[in-house]
């Protein structure tokens, strides 16, 4: 059994991380922190462990591992400190907040000897991987071109504390808005997929319409749009929002010179492929998860299955090639310059 400490108690941890733990049957959750001392004794109390008043404290308590559940902009500092008192770590997405603190976490991973695992759960999702597979066979042929997106009405209902006043509209706390918080899911997953890297991108990423208590826009974008020319030569675009006022939308479409693939589309298949010829073959493998149906991600159980081989398939080095394509972007969109990385 692993013992494992939760560093910061709200919806995430709350929602997938803890039942996926105690659904793992491998993991014993034996300690938890929040800025919300309350938060963190009430969990306490509820799944056994205790409760820390500090995060140091937390990390000398004998654990072998633990979940950064915190703010955006905490991820790097708690990451790099657990690696360097011997713990693995699962670090929710965002991986940081700017590249230096991206490349300082996988530098500490490999210091270490532990696993650092970051959580782009999508990747996990079967029908990623089945898309993946087809693309790999050639079932559409060379990749040339791609769009995916994901939009909703953004994390204001589903966050810990909801309203306006959430931590996700607070530019101290989250850095990024919409990027940050879907943006790096679907520009990771393109990678995934396609097996390549972003090389060049060019970028608007702004605040239509999220507002604060105060009526004013929020600090961070509410909108990201980016093409994205990746190392192969496809071109394509991704789209992360918090202003579609209606049904969610997780899509991703691939064009190939042989069909396109259609995955997670309005059809409700999980893939569809439509050959040059019109002819189409259906995949129904799963559903995509949502805010509002919440099904294991998965995070957890490739986490335990990291720390019992020792490495992690999502690790570090596998995000920072996303994550320097997120960072263009906001360059990018700063400059209205497109940017080569």
């Amino acid at each position: 059994m692993y013992r494992i400490g939760i560093i910061g108690c709200g919806k995430i941890a709350q929602v997938r991380h803890i039942p996926e733990y105690l659904a793992s049957g491998k993991a014993e959750l034996k300690a938890f922190y929040d800025i919300n001392e309350a938060r963190a004794a009430e969990l306490a109390v509820r799944y056994g462990g205790k409760a820390y008043s500090s995060i140091d404290e937390l990390l000398d308590s004998g654990l072998d591992a633990v979940s950064v559940c915190t703010s955006n902009a905490t991820h790097a500092e708690i990451t790099i400190k657990a690696l360097g008192k011997g713990l693995s770590v699962l670090c929710e997405k965002p991986m940081a907040i700017n590249l230096e603190e991206a490349e300082a976490m996988d530098r500490a991973a490999s210091e270490s000897g532990k696993v650092l695992m970051i959580g782009q759960n999508q990747r996990l999702n079967r029908t990623h991987i089945e898309a993946r597979n087809l693309i790999r066979r050639g079932d559409i042929g060379k990749v040339l071109s791609f769009r995916t997106s994901f939009g909703h009405g953004g994390p204001e209902t589903w966050s810990i504390d909801p309203g306006k006043n959430t931590w996700f509209f607070d530019k101290s706390k989250a850095c990024m808005g919409a990027m940050a918080d879907l943006g790096i899911h679907k520009t990771d997953l393109i990678d995934f997929l396609l097996d390549d890297k972003v090389s060049k991108v060019s970028a608007v990423v702004t605040t239509l319409d999220k507002k604060d208590a105060s009526g004013s826009l929020i600090g961070v974008d509410d909108n990201s749009i980016c093409i994205y020319t990746m190392e192969s030569g496809a071109i394509g675009t991704m789209s992360a929002s918090w202003t579609y006022y209606g049904e969610e939308d997780n899509s991703t479409t691939i064009y190939g010179t042989d069909g396109i693939m259609s995955i997670y589309g309005p059809t409700g298949h999980s893939i569809v492929i439509t050959r040059r010829d019109g002819g189409k073959v259906f995949y129904d493998i799963d559903r995509m998860q949502t805010n509002d149906a919440q099904t294991s991600s998965g995070v957890i159980d490739e986490f335990i299955l990291s720390l019992d081989r020792g490495y992690a398939e999502i690790s570090s080095a596998s995000v920072l090639p996303a994550m320097r394509a997120v960072f263009g972007a906001l360059e990018s969109s700063r400059t209205k310059k497109e940017v080569i990385l």
